[in-house]
């Protein structure tokens, strides 16, 4: 299991997006992924494995690359939903479970939440994306002080928010292992109020370590929302599945939000403890 491991988020954040070639994503920055793969490919950065995996042409490769160099399309979909439902952030803790570029993390900093972590399995994942793809979206008008979307040409110029910043902490790690960190840590730790989770089910053998992560950090009146295809060919998971397995475990109850029927079936599932109101 790769043990977990917090990321610093610089105080300064001037140098983040230092030779970072950025795109607009779902109406936010990216970090353009081919020029992270480049990177990788070259020996310039991040973990030897996820070099391997690149040069592999993987996007899964079990217990070493699990996928968090690529935006799936089940991202959007939650995202999507967000932005119908008018999803409140403001003064929530928010969890972006598996979160790859974190925009769904970002869409709730945006939203005035109250506090925001965000997991990876890959730590290179965490600070040539995640991080670069927060400060790019955490930049402040210099005149109003508000969050503003400046040309590219002014991006890596563009101020950073320090009070977004401080609102975030980054983890990589195995689930378990992110978890035990957490409850185990020093530092102040308030249970989240919504964990966001994208295309985390394709692979039934880690459905035990998810479902004792959400139950261990889900706050009692919490929610979660999973984002998913209903079948991952060739690796076995899905949402009939999942679904399953959680009233097997018999602690949270589910309850399908949404279902996207273009090509491939997707579904956006909330779930809250069986006891909570």
């Amino acid at each position: 299991l790769k043990a977990a491991k917090e990321h610093r988020v610089p105080e300064d954040a001037s140098q983040i997006l230092e030779n970072k070639t950025m795109e607009m994503v779902a109406g936010l920055y990216s970090v353009k992924i081919s020029t992270v793969e480049k990177l990788l490919l070259d020996g310039l950065c991040g973990e030897d494995l996820v070099s391997k995996s690149v040069s592999a042409h993987s996007d899964l490769v079990p217990g070493v690359y699990e996928g968090g160099l690529k935006i799936w399309e089940c991202t959007f979909d939650l995202m999507d939903y967000c932005c119908e439902t008018e999803m409140q952030f403001t003064d929530k803790t928010v969890l972006d479970l598996g979160c790859g570029a974190g925009l769904l993390g970002i869409v709730a900093l945006r939203g005035k939440a109250k506090e925001v972590h965000f997991q990876d399995y890959n730590s290179t994942v965490i600070e040539e994306i995640t991080l670069p793809n927060i400060v790019a979206n955490c930049r402040v008008d210099r005149d109003d002080g508000k969050i503003s979307k400046p040309p590219s040409k002014r991006l890596k110029k563009a101020k950073c928010s320090p009070d977004l910043l401080a609102k975030c902490r980054l983890f990589s790690g195995e689930w378990s292992k992110v978890s035990h960190l957490l409850l185990s840590s020093s530092k102040h730790f308030s249970k989240y109020d919504l964990i966001l989770t994208s295309e985390t089910i394709y692979n039934p053998d880690y459905y035990g370590a998810l479902h004792d992560t959400l139950s261990q950090l889900l706050a009692e009146h919490g929610r979660v929302y999973v984002a998913s295809k209903a079948h991952y060919f060739g690796v076995g998971g899905g949402v009939p599945l999942f679904e399953k397995f959680i009233e097997e475990r018999n602690v949270f109850r589910t309850n399908t939000v949404k279902i996207i029927d273009k090509g491939l079936k997707r579904f956006i599932i909330e779930m809250v403890f069986k006891f909570s109101s």
